[in-house]
């Protein structure tokens, strides 16, 4: 018995799926098996994006301003219009230069929409002397408490302290190793430009490459301002944005608004940035692919309903049932096979990613990368599972509406 509250339609169609018990097993548990793949993959492949991206820009801003590149302009004679005074020209080489009026561009810089932390960076090439060995390295003097919000050290820092202050330095694990260097130790550092000067260590980081860590250190701004001769200049202003995948164009508008050459992590990354998109991209073909195929499961359940319940309809609308209906019983049944689907294939869907991180792990047992289970893409696939299966009756129904009683009666 049905609760007498419930409509017509919905009391014909629950009917139908009931006497249908075999197919309605066969759909349902197709469509659940299509979110559950759906769900899966596009977990997985979302998982492994942001693990991506997260290793790529963890040790970098996702803009980087700097002064635009000198160039040189023909000369031309001023006694005749358009006499060139030398037939080739030759580009300069580029010097070391701060960026003018750096503190105004990052004012104007940090109030655009979309940014999130700006911090000037003074960086430039030091070589130091320990005893009988020399090494060429990349000092960057930074303002802790901006340039940690844009590369967090916190997990990154293996022995020592965060504090930098005047005279201390921050060196990789691999520098640490190959010159035997150990926290609070000195090391002697000099410049091209005659600026020298002794650092203590004060921690020893790792940054996931070995170039990195054999190559950059990080002092305070003021310290690299005076090794680099740069009095109260920087050599770059670091920007990171709320939407990564927004960079390239805040970017341009930073450059448009305030004239430095701003280079985005999509302009530098280019391959990499095309890796993530074709991967984006396969993630929705497979949606589209297996969501085609889960319409076209529901479609032929129901199509194959129709010609079996042909009687059935020709009676009822032989009683007077309006095509209408006629048309939503069909519908609803599309609508209910896809959301006891999408239900069913949710939880199956949830379920094998708790068994992915169970056992997907990396030879130290950790995690193989964060894979979170994001409740809004199981809403999604519930709403996209039960609309599938609702446009998929679209036709079904239309032609049970359309039949006609005498027609059906007969056979």
């Amino acid at each position: 018995m049905f609760p007498s509250y419930l409509p017509f339609e919905w009391i014909v169609a629950i009917r139908f799926l009931k006497e249908g018990r075999t197919q309605t097993l066969f759909i349902v548990t197709g469509v659940a098996i299509g979110v559950a793949v759906i769900v899966f993959m596009s977990a997985l492949l979302s998982g492994l994006q942001a693990n991506f991206i997260r290793r790529v820009l963890s040790a970098q801003s996702h803009i980087q301003l700097v002064q635009p590149q000198q160039i040189t302009r023909q000369l031309r004679s001023p006694g005749a219009s358009g006499v060139l005074e030398a037939a080739s020209v030759q580009s300069p080489s580029q010097q070391k230069r701060s960026i003018d009026q750096w503190q105004s561009i990052a004012a104007q810089v940090r109030v655009l929409p979309g940014v999130k932390t700006v911090s000037p960076v003074a960086s430039g090439s030091m070589l130091l002397l320990r005893g009988s060995a020399s090494r060429a390295l990349t000092v960057s003097g930074i303002e802790p408490d901006t340039y940690f919000r844009i590369v967090d050290f916190s997990d990154k820092l293996l022995h020592g302290s965060l504090h930098l202050g005047s005279g201390d330095i921050l060196i990789g694990s691999d520098l640490s190793t190959d010159i035997g260097v150990g926290l609070g130790e000195k090391l002697h550092v000099s410049t091209a430009d005659g600026g020298s000067s002794t650092l203590t260590v004060i921690g020893i980081f790792d940054l996931g490459s070995k170039g990195v860590n054999q190559r950059n250190t990080f002092t305070t701004l003021r310290t690299a301002q005076n090794l680099l001769d740069l009095p109260g200049g920087v050599t770059s202003i670091e920007v990171t944005v709320q939407d990564i995948y927004a960079a390239e164009t805040i970017a341009q508008r930073i450059a448009a608004a305030t004239g430095v050459q701003a280079d985005s992590w999509i302009k530098n990354s280019a391959q990499f940035f095309a890796a993530v998109s074709a991967q984006t991209t396969a993630n929705t073909a497979i949606r589209f692919l297996v969501g085609l195929s889960v319409a076209f499961g529901v479609a032929s359940v129901l199509v194959v309903s129709v010609v079996q319940k042909s009687r059935e309809i020709g009676i009822l609308r032989a009683m007077g049932i309006a095509r209408a209906q006629v048309l939503r019983i069909f519908l609803l049944q599309g609508g209910l096979l896809g959301l006891g689907g999408s239900v069913a294939g949710c939880g199956l869907g949830a379920a094998s990613l708790v068994l992915w991180r169970s056992l997907a792990r990396n030879a130290d047992g950790t995690p193989l990368f964060p894979l979170e289970l994001d409740t809004r893409l199981l809403v999604l696939a519930l709403v996209l599972g039960s609309l599938t299966g609702l446009l998929a009756a679209l036709a079904p129904a239309l032609r049970a509406a359309r039949l006609d009683p005498v027609v059906a009666i007969r056979g």
